[in-house]
């Protein structure tokens, strides 16, 4: 009798260790597919931006290779205070990130090393984030997808705030 509860009582512990691990495995899965989500934006929006705002790989075009005619755009700092005030000419495409390589470099832990682009497209300035951690900000809204850029717009990449000026 006794050999029998105790074999019940193992059988029930193997069950309930087996479905704890299992719980776990799902926990971890939706916190996977979570971050994947909000990382992404949609598929088919991501596509028709994509369509409608990329310029033409190359240089090739309508434009027979010629530079976008339009008002030159600058990025001027308002923030940090240390930076204030320092201004970044924008030519037909610009990076911003902490990588050497960026056209406007960032020194900010919250910023990513390829953090955002901006480029120009039909005389248009327009910024896109590249997968960056902590998202790319205009006008204190999050990018979810490249967006149209103005005179006097904000762009926050990590905890530096640009504002966009002709």
């Amino acid at each position: 009798m006794v050999a029998a509860a105790n074999l019940d009582n193992q059988n029930l512990l193997r069950a309930l260790e087996v479905f704890v691990v299992a719980l776990m495995w799902l926990f971890f899965l939706r916190v996977i597919r979570a971050v994947v989500v909000e990382v992404r934006p949609p598929r088919a929006r991501r596509a028709a931006v994509a369509e409608a705002v990329m310029p033409p790989a190359g240089g090739s075009g309508s434009s027979g290779g010629r530079r976008d005619k339009g008002p030159r755009y600058r990025l001027r700092v308002v923030e940090p205070e240390t930076a204030r005030g320092s201004v970044y000419d924008i030519a037909e495409q610009v990076t911003l990130g902490r990588a050497a390589g960026c056209g406007v470099k960032v020194e900010d832990a919250y910023t990513s090393s390829l953090h955002a682009r901006l480029f120009r497209s039909g005389g248009q300035l327009w910024v896109e984030d590249l997968g960056s951690t902590n998202g790319t900000w205009v006008n204190a809204e999050r990018l979810s997808a490249p967006i149209k850029l103005g005179k006097g717009d904000l762009v926050q990449v990590g905890g530096t705030v640009f504002e966009v000026t002709r």
